[in-house]
């Protein structure tokens, strides 16, 4: 039973919430925005469940590996909600593929996704749109949730991630936006035979993303109920 009013679940039914990668942050917040009852969520990610992934992201188990992160998520909000209209986008999202998006016909979006270029993408294309706009900054290499917290992106500090797209965005002309991140330093992973000559490979466990998760989905609700 929910603990909103009729008119309350009423508005939630009425909305349209993107977002933008379903990993172990944006999978999160589109299950509890499912489970809040948002009417359509819009799903975008181009990766497939991975074992690595069964440690912390909500989509990721035995029988997910290999599907469309996306298909997986949907699959899970039919089990919750058959009444919730799901639309998937397995793509990338870049300059190249952020037409096939109408960002005015969301009521809100939620940035989870892992690149510098496609958070700022986001914030430029919301901000043009007039659509609110929440993003997630860096979960990896982290341990204690009770450090992650919401504030303006140009608020923020300690985060990485967070520092670097405030100086993005300030060379953009951007206006500020709302954000989830943690004032946790971050850690050191132990050594791992996974091996990349891109960059280190951040550690995850499976309660510092889904608590950003879950806040980047009561930041939504919250917002969105605000004037009933």
């Amino acid at each position: 039973m929910s603990s909103l009013s009729s008119e309350n679940n009423k508005r939630l039914s009425e909305c349209r919430v993107a977002v933008f990668g379903v990993g172990g942050v944006g999978g999160y917040a589109a299950e509890a925005l499912a489970r809040a009852g948002v009417g359509v969520i819009d799903l975008v990610d181009n990766d497939c469940v991975s074992i690595t992934n069964v440690n912390r992201q909500i989509v990721a188990d035995l029988n997910t590996v290999g599907q469309n992160k996306t298909e997986a998520a949907k699959e899970r909000i039919a089990a919750i909600n058959p009444k919730i209209k799901v639309v998937t986008h397995p793509v990338f999202f870049n300059e190249k593929t952020a037409r096939l998006f109408d960002f005015s016909a969301y009521d809100y979006v939620v940035d989870a996704i892992d690149t510098v270029a496609g958070k700022l993408l986001l914030a430029q294309l919301t901000q043009n749109s007039g659509s609110p706009f929440i993003s997630s900054m860096g979960a990896g290499n982290k341990l204690n949730p009770e450090m992650l917290a919401v504030a303006d992106i140009y608020e923020t500090s300690v985060c990485p991630l967070a520092k670097v797209m405030r100086t993005e965005c300030r060379k953009r002309g951007l206006s500020g936006f709302k954000c989830v991140y943690s004032r946790e330093e971050a850690l050191t992973p132990a050594k791992s035979e996974e091996v990349t000559v891109r960059r280190q490979i951040p550690a995850s466990t499976a309660f510092v993303p889904s608590v950003a998760g879950l806040l980047l989905a009561r930041e939504v609700i919250s917002d969105l109920l605000k004037d009933c």
